[in-house]
């Protein structure tokens, strides 16, 4: 796994070992950035369930303007503070180690993310949870978007009644990301 673009193009980051960690590969990740890669430049981007922090690292080295990773194992803690040590890109990153619910909470009452990134564990079914904890916290700016990595059997019929709509999939061989935005009567 490595740094695709940008400042730190190149760089191999390290990756938590074992059968429960799915760190997303460089061609997915290649993908998504050519989605939205008009959108980083300059956009405060928060990745929820960081792992090895590579998609936040991607955004910061494309030059987001911050970039916020969330982490709550204490193994991937020390990935990621090795990937940004590694990366060097300590000027526009910052890990929170904290659950994601509290991140948001905490992170709401000082700063609104232009994107924000989940890879949540597949096994635990949180994607409402974080569509509910984003809207309640209003951290989405208004014409912000969310993007969530999800295994291929979830749908995101939910969306609406969780005050987000779903404006595109990207469907890969054995995941997608799911670009939402808050509902219009949000």
């Amino acid at each position: 796994m490595r740094i695709i673009a940008g400042k730190a193009r190149r760089l191999n980051l390290k990756t938590l070992e074992g059968l429960q960690v799915r760190p997303t590969t460089d061609r997915i990740k290649e993908t998504l950035f050519n989605i939205i890669q008009n959108d980083i430049a300059g956009c405060n981007f928060l990745d929820l369930f960081s792992g090895s922090g590579a998609i936040g690292l991607e955004a910061a080295s494309r030059d987001a303007k911050m970039v916020y990773l969330v982490e709550s194992s204490s193994k991937a803690q020390s990935i990621i503070e090795e990937n940004i040590a590694h990366t060097k890109l300590y000027d526009n990153t910052k890990l929170i180690k904290r659950d994601f619910r509290v991140a948001i909470s905490e992170l709401s009452k000082k700063i609104s993310f232009d994107i924000i990134f989940a890879d949540p564990p597949y096994k635990d079914k949180l994607e409402e949870q974080i569509l509910d904890t984003i809207y309640e916290s209003d951290i989405l700016k208004k014409d912000g978007q969310l993007i969530i990595e999800a295994d291929l059997d979830t749908d995101f019929e939910f969306a609406n009644k969780h005050h987000f709509t779903v404006i595109k999939e990207k469907i890969y061989k054995t995941n997608k990301h799911v670009f939402l935005v808050k509902s219009e009567e949000s």
